[in-house]
């Protein structure tokens, strides 16, 4: 899962988790799936009302509707989604991180003439592949993009972290807390550490004193981090 770095309104910059071919290639046959559904009822149900043939083209215009407008229709109404997006846990937005307007979501849906209907899906595959922040043609005349919700994790959210050997534990109190206790503990403390939120870890600080029923003084960035070495250290050797 690729990342680019946008640029927010206050000159902040985000990464963005870009969705991947994979995914936005299923997202696009759920959502054919459910027009393809939908188109074939909407054709049963106007075979079994018998109504008058010269009417009938113009009933059938008016039904098809939803499944012409379908993605412009679904990405206004449910913030950047279709079907196959909230299944896929992708979503349309502004490079600048942003929601879309509706005009965004309507550049990209005409270009899908060109993107899909044209190309066959090849236009939007090449263009995404050498863009390289998720963008087809569409995306691009738009200025939006597809990312992907799906949680990122790497080996240093983990709670496991390697211990040297010759490592020396300075609280034992560690075990009464949980790894459920101990992995909210280190993702707080982990993006303390990264925001430079100093009262987050003062708090834990705090917390863990009245939890372990210790008194230490050490300071609170150091206690914490000693904190979660020992809990690493005692569950590792048990």
């Amino acid at each position: 899962m690729d990342e680019f770095q946008i640029e927010t309104a206050q000159n902040v910059g985000i990464n963005q988790n870009v969705a991947s071919i994979g995914d936005r290639m299923f997202g696009y046959l759920i959502d054919s799936a459910v027009i393809l559904l939908y188109s074939i009822s909407a054709i049963l149900l106007l075979t079994t009302l018998n109504l008058d043939p010269g009417d009938t083209w113009a009933i059938y215009l008016l039904v098809s509707l939803p499944a012409f407008l379908y993605y412009v229709l679904l990405e206004t109404f449910f913030d950047g989604k279709t079907i196959g997006k909230m299944l896929m846990k992708t979503r349309v937005v502004k490079l600048d991180g942003s929601k879309p307007s509706f005009a965004n979501y309507f550049v990209r849906w005409i270009l899908r003439i060109v993107d899909v209907a044209l190309t066959s899906g090849g236009g939007a595959v090449v263009t995404i592949l050498l863009k390289g922040n998720g963008q087809r043609i569409g995306d691009i005349a738009a200025g939006t993009t597809v990312i992907s919700e799906k949680e990122k994790l790497t080996i240093e959210d983990t709670l496991i972290k390697d211990i040297p050997l010759d490592y020396v534990p300075v609280y034992s109190q560690v075990t009464v807390l949980s790894d459920s206790d101990m992995q909210t503990i280190k993702n707080l403390y982990d993006d303390a550490i990264r925001n430079g939120n100093h009262n987050i870890i003062v708090n834990l600080h705090h917390r863990l004193l009245k939890v372990m029923a210790i008194e230490t003084t050490e300071k609170p960035i150091d206690f914490v981090a000693k904190v979660i070495k020992d809990y690493n250290y005692y569950t590792q050797n048990m």
